[in-house]
């Protein structure tokens, strides 16, 4: 199974990417893990990323489409992978299907820019893993722990609200785009359009989710 997360940031695509990679046991590729692990490892990529996410920018598609082919590459793809993050511009998608990686689902989960702002205050994430929790609606089996490690959870500084603005505004200028091109593509390789309100509880999206995607 080959999935593709979308949605505007604090969508709840993180949380519904745990319950999909758990139900059809493929990996999870986000190119968000993949940079901030260069970030933190100050690497010559890490530190240009680095910059351009600070200004609240979206890292150049060279960059990112040169990571995600080394990684569906790998042996723990072979059958399937979930993106999320991936890809974030019209132009990254095109290179992907120009380079015949081909989908079977891509998954919209459609929220409000206002109730987006609103939940991204309560969000907390372990970075060493990329797991991702919701004081309310996704908490932790214990407040500010990770439910597998036991380790700190955090506030990222870019869910902060004058950042989360911005954000919203380059995935509307940018990804967004990308929904009228996978629910207009056609042919045989064209993924199976799944459009879900995460407006709902967590469970709720959950179950639409993966009974649309035949699970």
């Amino acid at each position: 199974m080959k999935v593709l997360l979308l949605g505007a940031p604090g969508a709840g695509k993180g949380t519904q990417a745990q319950f999909i990679t758990a139900a059809f046991g493929i990996p999870q590729i986000s190119t968000g893990d993949m940079l901030r692990a260069a970030i933190k490892a100050g690497t010559p990529l890490g530190l240009e990323a680095k910059k351009i996410i600070d200004e609240g920018g979206l890292v150049r598609d060279d960059i990112i489409i040169g990571m995600v082919k080394e990684r569906i590459a790998q042996s723990d793809c072979k059958n399937g992978f979930l993106f999320d993050g991936f890809p974030r511009t019209l132009a990254q998608a095109e290179a992907m299907v120009e380079a015949g990686v081909d989908l079977d689902a891509v998954v919209e989960i459609d929220v409000p820019d206002a109730v987006i702002v609103n939940r991204m205050s309560g969000r907390r994430v372990h970075l060493p893993s990329g797991r991702t929790y919701h004081v309310t609606f996704n908490p932790p089996k214990t407040e500010g722990k990770d439910d597998v490690t036991g380790e700190d959870l955090i506030q990222r500084d870019d869910d902060k609200e004058e950042t989360v603005k911005k954000r919203l505004e380059v995935y509307h200028d940018q990804t967004a785009v990308l929904i009228g091109f996978y629910s207009k593509l056609t042919g045989e390789h064209a993924p199976k359009y799944i459009k879900v309100d995460g407006t709902q509880a967590v469970e709720a999206v959950k179950a639409e989710v993966l009974a649309a995607l035949g699970k």
